[in-house]
């Protein structure tokens, strides 16, 4: 804004110019800036060495996005780690925790209480209320390293499966 305003003036000042002018004056823009310094904690990742031979020992979950014509949907999905069969899912406009926990609680109901379950570090996996049905479960809770794809790889594969076979089409 400030090197539009310059221009019409008749100075000529890049943004980057009036961005690095700005802090060494150590000005900055007045908007509301995200509060993103309260963490919720994150759970060590419990999988590594750990020898999966029945089905519903370890649950995997995670969310993806579907594009759509005017925004997203988001798509959650609960696999078996033994099986890699998906035991519940749900779909939703928005990014909620309430339709992952919905899933999560379907997939007990209908298979019973896992051991483990495993997601990322997602906002919705680290929340006290989607932590705190786990734990009221008495299910260990497992999280993927910051970054580490390859700690999910069963979920994130059946969201390649869906994406080229029923999205991307």
């Amino acid at each position: 804004m400030l090197s539009r305003m310059l221009k019409c003036e008749g100075q000529l000042a890049g943004s980057r110019r009036v961005s690095m002018l700005m802090k060494q004056m150590g000005i900055s823009a007045l908007y509301r800036k995200p509060n993103t310094s309260k963490r919720h904690p994150v759970y060590p990742y419990l999988l590594r060495n750990l020898s999966i031979t029945r089905s519903n020992h370890v649950l995997a979950a995670d969310i993806t996005y579907i594009p759509m014509r005017r925004g997203f949907a988001y798509l959650f999905a609960v696999i078996d780690w033994a099986s890699r069969r998906v035991l519940s899912w749900r779909l939703s406009n928005t990014l909620t925790t309430d339709f992952c926990m919905e899933a999560v609680q379907e997939a007990i109901n209908r298979h019973g209480k896992p051991t483990t379950f495993n997601t990322d570090q997602g906002c919705q996996f680290t929340s006290l209320d989607f932590t705190g049905l786990l734990k009221e479960n008495g299910i260990q809770i497992s999280m993927d390293g910051k970054g580490f794809w390859r700690d999910n790889v069963f979920v994130e594969r059946l969201w390649r499966s869906v994406k080229y076979e029923e999205v991307y089409l």
